[in-house]
């Protein structure tokens, strides 16, 4: 498995992916038709965007529908003979503090008919370098209680459990487990 910065030559198996149901917003379904109908207008574009360490790609739809702030953010497709899924890092600049509208520094979603292969905890791993390189000390990632698979991939990356708590209503009111990833050597 790799993880690739997203380019025009895999754009089609994103398409595919998107159009067999899967979705790369895990809080918002509605994410898939939005990404295709923006691939169909511009998809040089659309890929641009994914990667965007600079928060220039403006404003970031909530589950309820408002619109925040983006942040500095990367992501990576995995890739392993297929587009697999993508793995996303958001961060504040200068601190590991995040806005109480972002459930963590890392989001991600491996495509249904490749779950199960270790993708999510390889990409997860794979990812901690590039939050290392731009300056966070930690990560923070969540996930519901019922998402067995997401705690073990967490699990297994070194994450350890915080707290549970409520997410904010902009984010669907959820039970939500917060989980931590030092970054220190």
């Amino acid at each position: 498995m790799k993880l690739l910065k997203p380019g025009m030559d895999q754009i089609p198996a994103y398409v595919d992916a998107l159009k067999r149901g899967w979705s790369p917003d895990n809080l918002r379904s509605e994410a898939s038709q939005e990404q295709l109908s923006r691939i169909s207008k511009d998809a040089a574009l659309f890929v641009s965007e994914l990667d965007d360490p600079t928060a220039k790609a403006g404003p970031i739809k909530l589950p309820d529908g408002s619109e925040v702030q983006r942040l500095p953010s990367i992501r990576r497709w995995l890739w392993d003979n297929e587009f697999c899924g993508h793995i996303s890092l958001r961060w504040k600049p200068g601190s590991e503090d995040l806005p109480p509208t972002c459930s963590g520094h890392i989001g991600y979603s491996v495509v249904p008919w490749r779950q199960g292969e270790g993708l999510a905890t390889a990409a997860l791993i794979a990812i901690l370098p590039e939050a290392k390189a731009v300056g966070l000390k930690h990560i923070d990632v969540t996930t519901s209680p019922e998402n067995l698979a997401s705690i073990r991939v967490i699990e297994k990356s070194g994450g350890s459990l915080l707290r549970r708590y409520t997410a904010e209503k902009s984010l669907g009111g959820h039970a939500t487990l917060l989980f931590r990833i030092s970054l220190a050597e």
